[in-house]
């Protein structure tokens, strides 16, 4: 097998069993048996458990959360939004126990910059789907608040997955009625005022 297929192989599979199960139950000896390779070629790819599950991580957050709806003549605003936070909801339910481990970083700085980078990513995804790129790039504002409703939209995700105060649809209606809030009376009050 080609070493990048190898690799990726080992990659599958850990992301697999750390999206199964909690960070500290998997060992890097049942990562390299579930992938049929040795422990040393899984240590020879990616060193640690730790540096094996920092790019677990980054491959999950590193996809866009769904592709961006695509536009329909006539779907409205919050049409494309609701299609974006239930496919949203979908891939935290798929991927719950890596997602939870990633929201609490506990301080690892490195696990804080892949986090950190996902979640700017999920700010552009949003611009693209509600059609804000022109105003987002212009005025540093816009991005700041969505980057706020970023932080919202995990704490939520939090309280369904990890607390189970709220339920998935709970979750989608707050959500989708949060960001269409924030779309079209917060931004645009807020845009009234200058720049910084």
């Amino acid at each position: 097998m080609d070493p990048d297929d190898r690799r990726q192989q080992i990659l599958d599979r850990a992301r697999t069993m750390f999206r199964e199960r909690p960070y500290g139950e998997v060992s890097n000896t049942e990562i390299a048996a579930a992938a049929g390779v040795s422990r040393g070629l899984l240590n020879h790819y990616f060193g640690t458990k730790r540096e094996l599950y920092l790019a677990a991580v980054a491959e999950l957050l590193s996809v866009p959360p769904v592709p961006v709806p695509e536009y329909v003549e006539g779907a409205s605003v919050r049409d494309r939004v609701c299609e974006s936070v239930h496919g949203w909801l979908e891939l935290l339910e798929r991927n719950q126990e890596t997602w939870l481990a990633a929201l609490g970083t506990g301080g690892d700085p490195e696990l804080e910059r892949i986090v950190d980078a996902a979640r700017e990513r999920v700010v552009d995804h949003i611009i693209e789907v509600v059609g804000l790129g022109p105003v987002a790039r212009s005025r540093p504002e816009v991005r700041g608040m969505l980057r706020g409703f970023s932080g919202m939209a995990e704490a939520t995700s939090s309280e369904w997955l990890r607390r189970g105060r709220l339920t998935r649809r709970q979750v989608h209606v707050f959500l989708e009625e949060a960001l269409v809030g924030l779309l079209v009376d917060i931004i645009p009050r807020v845009l009234d005022d200058p720049p910084p």
